[in-house]
């Protein structure tokens, strides 16, 4: 009985990290000429792979786009459907559940750390390098820039998203100091 009403709980939090990430698409986003707007989704993807672990908030994001895939306007934007997955930000997109999985991994990792320092950390290999890999790569294939331009055009992001990876270090501690049991990637 206890094993059931676990997976149940897992279950209820993969569907509320895959809401957060649509609740973040809400903040209306800042639009730039490369086709990519600046939102604060990935921030919920960040959170997620802290908060859930790495296959949990893996499947939190692939939840999200399954839901996404079937028309659900949930990215930034009101954007929803197949052609999410054709555009220019099609690399982020797909590149989410990535980088929740890299971002709880290596904060699993780092169990010496103080949470938020190795969950700033996790956020930023998972949210920044991992995304920006996938990012990239899905605007090349899109727009047909080089590998040169396209990281060019995404620098201007990165300050934004080192943003989002201290306030995840921040909540993941303030939520960890107060509840120590939801954070997935710490064992004590």
């Amino acid at each position: 009985m206890k094993e059931h009403a676990l997976n149940d709980q897992r279950l209820v939090q993969i569907a509320l990290y895959a809401a957060l990430i649509a609740a973040l698409g809400l903040i209306p986003p800042v639009p730039f000429l490369s086709g990519i707007p600046i939102t604060a989704q990935s921030l919920g993807v960040m959170l997620a792979g802290v908060m859930l672990g790495p296959v949990r908030g893996f499947l939190a994001v692939v939840l999200l786009l399954f839901v996404v895939a079937m028309g659900a306007p949930l990215l930034a934007g009101g954007r929803g459907g197949l052609a999410v997955f054709v555009g220019p930000t099609a690399g982020f997109a797909i590149g989410w559940a990535f980088a929740a999985l890299a971002t709880g991994w290596v904060t699993q990792q780092l169990q010496r750390l103080n949470l938020a320092l190795a969950a700033g950390i996790g956020a930023f290999v998972g949210g920044i390098v991992v995304l920006y890999v996938f990012g990239i790569a899905g605007f090349m294939l899109v727009t047909g820039n080089g590998l040169v331009r396209s990281t060019q055009i995404m620098a201007v992001y990165i300050p934004g998203d080192l943003v989002k990876v201290v306030i995840t270090g921040l909540v993941a501690q303030a939520v960890y100091k107060g509840l120590p049991g939801a954070v997935a990637t710490r064992t004590a």
